[in-house]
């Protein structure tokens, strides 16, 4: 690696006008001087209003549009015009801190070198600071490989990472046909691959949960991630061992979907077909408390259904913060949800 290799930073945009202008600012505060900026208008029905928002800083960024065809697409177009052995992905309501491209591109060096690199991140619920971190949420653990990304036991955060473009390329960029978790998805190929890749546990920015972003829908964030699991098994020649974990996997997210499905349905008061994806569910997860309430939904439907909206009206009348706060980042995202051993 050269002392100073230029950074390319990718900023996909789409409904982006308001937060843009603080996200490009904590990239112009970087310590780290040697990057460029591009942003990627993907088609967004707030142009007029973003165009206005970056103008005053039109000169120190590279900017393109294109049609709306999604986070992979843009992102790929940032890749491609990229000049910079590095790329760095931001999206364009997260902010990095002052030092964010300075100790990343340390990491980079530690050791005999990495092509990948990630950090912690603070996590905002909108405007407002959380309390609480992605890695205190869900922590990495051991080494960053292939066999830890596929069973989420290292989970990246897209919006600070660094990565060898070259590696990218190699690794075919991302799958345009996903909208979701095709970070997922091109994390998993970069590392099978065999790029060097690690993390750091520096909180070096702000990731921002957001209502209506493409990551608050946890059901679809869930199908998301069945579809990589697909995908891998059908595309690359896992080892017999790595098969077995992400067939597991598979089992467990499609249980998920059965089971938010479940209750979903129990708030629609669609009680016989609420069981039928509970016992679906179950059939994966022998819980006593599922097990025990489909007893009672099978007696009794609509006392049972009674029950589990008194139970969700209790949980969202919580005064408790901490407990709000946890709620609310479940409710908003699945980035960090996983199978806990």
């Amino acid at each position: 690696m050269s002392a100073d290799p230029l950074v390319s930073v990718v900023i996909p945009a789409y409904e982006a006008a308001h937060h843009i202008r603080q996200t490009l600012d904590s990239v112009f505060a970087q310590t780290y001087p040697h990057y460029e900026v591009i942003v990627v208008n993907d088609g967004s029905p707030d142009t007029e209003q973003l165009e206005r928002a970056m103008a005053p800083c039109a000169d120190r960024i590279v900017y393109l549009k294109q049609a709306n065809m999604g986070p992979s697409a843009a992102r790929n177009t940032g890749i491609r015009r990229a000049k910079g052995d590095f790329v760095a992905f931001l999206d364009s309501d997260d902010v990095w801190l002052p030092v964010y491209l300075e100790r990343q591109m340390q990491g980079l060096r530690r050791g005999s070198g990495y092509d990948f690199i990630y950090s912690d991140a603070m996590l905002w619920l909108e405007d407002k600071p959380s309390g609480q971190t992605f890695m205190q949420r869900s922590p990495s653990r051991g080494a960053v490989t292939f066999d830890s990304l596929l069973s989420l036991d290292c989970i990246v955060i897209s919006s600070c990472t660094v990565v060898r473009r070259d590696v990218l390329v190699n690794a075919g960029l991302f799958d345009e046909r996903f909208w979701r978790c095709e970070d997922f998805d091109l994390w998993l190929r970069t590392a099978f691959g065999g790029a060097r890749m690690t993390f750091q546990r520096e909180v070096l920015a702000c990731h921002r949960l957001r209502h209506g972003s493409l990551a608050a829908f946890p059901q679809l964030m869930r199908q998301g991630r069945v579809e990589v699991y697909e995908k891998i098994l059908s595309t690359l020649p896992l080892s017999d061992a790595q098969r077995s974990v992400a067939t597991e996997m598979l089992r467990y997210w499609n249980a998920r979907i059965e089971l938010e499905e479940g209750k979903r349905l129990l708030l629609e008061k669609d009680y016989a077909s609420a069981r039928s994806r509970l016992q679906l569910a179950n059939a994966y997860f022998h819980s006593r408390r599922i097990s025990a309430f489909l007893a009672l939904l099978a007696l009794a439907p609509s006392p049972a259904g009674r029950l589990y909206r008194t139970y969700l009206r209790r949980l969202n009348s919580r005064s408790d913060k901490a407990g709000y706060v946890e709620e609310w980042i479940s409710s908003a995202s699945d980035i960090t949800d996983r199978p806990r051993s």
